[in-house]
């Protein structure tokens, strides 16, 4: 059973706290309290797939084995932690469960960033996300990372499908990326160095809209679900089709402290459903990204596609920021070079053709 707090639903007044109140008090009694917590609200496309599958399959899994059954109660939308907080809510106890925004940690969570640091590769959200965690099992210095936060990691989320370009006038070509001011966040900036004039303007998701039709930038980085999400068509109607690259952003992870308490047999329920919703998240994130150019399209958007010669040049183009981040994991003691190695290798065998082996060329 669950029980969905967020900002809205507890601010309702003295009536709806007294409900909540006597919600709780059979809860308890029909199994252990469990919360879980993000910061982004509950209409958010990796938080609807864990209300509506991963926490409801642990359930009925753990009482077909005879288990008891969990009480989760979910509390999104900023009541415990905002987006940026739940890192630290995890490792506090303020929440037992939660998913976390990995992007947001580059310094205590470097490996993450391996995705991000490896474009021009898969724009396979799926693959990407079974590539993460086959890292992650066979590196433990992924998983330490979490350690360190007071976490136990159980599965990669990637929502973000590939990144593309959106601009307000017309994108057909790497020549007409020259001089171009485009916004974006984090490693993505990078990925513009290289290209002649080109600047990387940092931003966030919520800013891309008013930078572009204010003039401060001419275009964004961002993928197909958070242009439509944020109307981005209606100033920036030009996509070009680049597929950068699909990217892991999220991380279901589990407060070390409760883990602890678990026995065997809850643990391998819920490690075993974490692959499941990591493999149907990601598939989400596919079919929203086909659905979301349509949706562009229909709002006004043009969608022009980049040239595999291109995409080659401009991966050529770009420095190896690849090698500067495995270069930084190994100086730690961490084995970046043969982990950025082993997730190529892992891309490649699954069927991807690198426009550049960032593993292997300088």
């Amino acid at each position: 059973m669950t029980l969905k707090l967020n900002r809205r639903t507890v601010l309702a007044g003295t009536a709806s706290a007294a409900a909540l109140s006597m919600l709780a008090t059979p809860m308890l009694a029909q199994g252990r309290t469990v919360t879980v917590i993000d910061g982004y609200p509950d209409r958010s496309m990796w938080l609807q797939e864990l209300s509506n599958y991963f926490l409801p399959e642990v359930n009925r899994r753990l009482e077909a084995a005879g288990l008891e059954a969990m009480n989760f109660q979910e509390s999104y939308g900023g009541f415990i932690v905002n987006p940026r907080g739940v890192m630290e809510g995890l490792r506090l106890g303020l929440g037992d469960m939660g998913i976390v925004t990995t992007i947001f940690h580059a310094s205590e969570l470097p490996s993450q960033a391996i995705a991000a640091v490896t474009p021009f590769i898969s724009s396979d959200a799926r693959i990407v996300a079974r590539a993460i965690d086959e890292i992650a099992a066979e590196f433990p210095d992924m998983v330490a990372e979490f350690a360190a936060e007071n976490q136990v990691y159980l599965a990669t989320g990637v929502v973000l499908d590939t990144y593309q370009i959106f601009a307000n006038r017309p994108l057909n070509s790497l020549e007409d990326l020259k001089d171009l001011k485009v916004a974006g966040a984090g490693y993505n900036l990078r990925y513009l160095e290289g290209i002649e004039g080109a600047v990387g303007v940092r931003g966030g998701l919520t800013d891309f809209y008013n930078m572009v039709q204010t003039g401060v930038t001419e275009a964004a980085m961002l993928w197909p679900e958070a242009a439509n999400t944020f109307a981005i068509a209606e100033v920036a109607p030009y996509m070009l089709r680049a597929n950068l690259g699909a990217v892991n952003t999220k991380s279901l992870t589990v407060n070390a402290d409760f883990w602890a308490t678990l026995s065997p047999e809850v643990q391998a329920i819920l490690r075993e459903v974490a692959v499941e919703y990591r493999d149907r998240l990601a598939e989400v994130a596919m079919e929203t990204a086909a659905s979301s150019e349509a949706a562009y399209v229909a709002a006004g958007g043009t969608i022009a596609d980049l040239s595999d010669e291109d995409r080659a040049a401009w991966a050529a183009a770009m420095p190896n920021i690849a090698q500067e981040w495995a270069a930084g994991l190994d100086a730690a003691g961490k084995n970046g070079s043969a982990m950025l190695s082993a997730y190529i290798g892992k891309l490649i065998a699954a069927g991807e053709t690198p426009a550049r082996n960032w593993a292997t060329e300088a």
